[in-house]
Order: C-alpha cells, then sequence, then structure tokens
C-alpha cells in the first residue's frame, strides 16, 4: 500500500482524539479540554477551499464560544489562502512540524534487544510518571484514552531501570506515534530507537503497513532519529494564534 499524504493526516485525529470534533462552514472544529494544541485547533474540512475574512471571523468566535483560544492548523495540503488570511489578521506562526513516516518493515529488520521495550496498555502508574515529568499530564492522557482503536504504550527500560515510555494507535493501516518521553538521564543511550521499533513490531503484529511520528521541527535530536530510522517527511504544518492582547 501506498499511503498519501491525506491519510496521515486523518491518523492523527484518529489517534489523537479531542473531546468533540464537528463541522461548521468550511471548518473541522475540535473541543480540546486542554489536551494540547492537535486537539484544539481548526482545521479546513476541504483543505483546497479558501476561507474568505468573513470565515475565519467565524472560527474564531466560535472556538472562544468554546472557551479556547482562537488556534489554526496550517497543512502543507491546505489552500495557501488560509495561511495569507490569517496573516493579515496578525495571527503568529508557532510549532512548526514534520510529520515522518515510513513502511512499518522498515523498522523491524532488527530484533529488539530483550527487557528494553514492552508494550502495554493501559500505561503502569510508574509510565504516567515518565510522561507527567515531560509534562505530559491528565488531559493528554486522556486523549488516549479517547482513541477509539487499537492503541498501546510502549515502556522502555534500561539497565533494568524505567527510563521512556510513548504512545502508538492505529488509524486504518498507519501506526501513529505520540507522546514519546525519555527520561533525561537515559537519553542519548539509543533507548528511543528501541522504543520505536518495538512500535513498529506491534504495529505490523496489528496489520499496519505504515508508522509515523509528529516532530517539531526545532527537535532536532528527534529529527535526527527518525531519518536515520529511514522514515521521510510525509507532511508539515503550523499552527497560527491570534497576537496576544496588550495588558
Amino acid at each position: 500500500m501506498t499511503a498519501a499524504r491525506e491519510d496521515f493526516y486523518d491518523a492523527i485525529d484518529g489517534t489523537w482524539a479531542p473531546a468533540r470534533r464537528f463541522e461548521s462552514g468550511p471548518w473541522t472544529l475540535r473541543e480540546g479540554q486542554g489536551g494540547g494544541s492537535r486537539v484544539s485547533a481548526a482545521t479546513l474540512t476541504d483543505p483546497h477551499s479558501r476561507p474568505s475574512e468573513a470565515d475565519i471571523g467565524d472560527a474564531v468566535a466560535e472556538m472562544r464560544a468554546l472557551d479556547q483560544e482562537p488556534l489554526f492548523m496550517v497543512r502543507d495540503v491546505d489552500h495557501p489562502g488560509l495561511d495569507a488570511g490569517l496573516g493579515k489578521r496578525g495571527f503568529s506562526v508557532f510549532d512548526p512540524v514534520a510529520m515522518y513516516g515510513g513502511p512499518v518493515d522498515r523498522l523491524t529488520d532488527t530484533q529488539v534487544p530483550p527487557v528494553t521495550a514492552f508494550t502495554i496498555w493501559p500505561p503502569l502508574e510508574i509510565m504516567k510518571e515518565i510522561w507527567a515529568d515531560g509534562d505530559i499530564g491528565p488531559a493528554r492522557l486522556a486523549v488516549m484514552d479517547r482513541a477509539a482503536g487499537e492503541k498501546t504504550a510502549v515502556f522502555g527500560r534500561t539497565g533494568d531501570k524505567p527510563a521512556g515510555v510513548a504512545y502508538v494507535a492505529l488509524h486504518g493501516p498507519i501506526a501513529m506515534l505520540h507522546a514519546l518521553e525519555v527520561a533525561p538521564q537515559h537519553r542519548r543511550d539509543g533507548l528511543a530507537r528501541w522504543m520505536l521499533r518495538r512500535a513498529a513490531f506491534w504495529a505490523a503484529d496489528h496489520g499496519a503497513t505504515h508508522i509515523a511520528a509528529l516532530c517539531r521541527r526545532d527537535n532536532f535530536a528527534a529529527c535526527a532519529l527518525y531519518n536515520q530510522l529511514g522514515m521521510e517527511i510525509y507532511g508539515q504544518y503550523h499552527y497560527r494564534r491570534p497576537p496576544a492582547t496588550p495588558s
């Protein structure tokens, strides 16, 4: 199977679920309940459509009605008029993200060493503690719980000590990895590489043909890791938010 960019974008919603997702005019709106940008941002339902000034104003009003800061995800599949229109209103760019992906079998060619990484669901308390230390708290754990499809957590260990955690879930033939966190004292030990491979083996066992992960462009270590594992950039996006209100 050849996966298209649109399939990977669909997998983000399918595996990292907002509390509510609904359509209004040209928009898909999300209620995030504190779960972060991905589950709170508005996107174009039809990426080829060009929103008007009025459309943007309507989306801003609806997000404020949800008691959320107006937030738009601008994807590389979207009409360029979206980014231009938001820029014209003074909305600033933040958190540019690359979406890495590739066939699962690129990561299942090497066995994971014993007692290095395991798949477990629901996550253990020690796994939640590692996430919490990385600012992945109850609101984001609730996002994971809401995902409807097959899912698991990856638990990484170094020197027989708890060291890392990640979440992976299926949407169709794509396994999407989120919330990869390795404790600071265990970084640069190669653990993240083995955790990704364990996620790939789990994905293959559950029928996935592709695996994907999201990475902020300024997270150079993570982007380098995905490149080294033969993953490619399948898509890119950034967010736009309104200018700060003077105090």
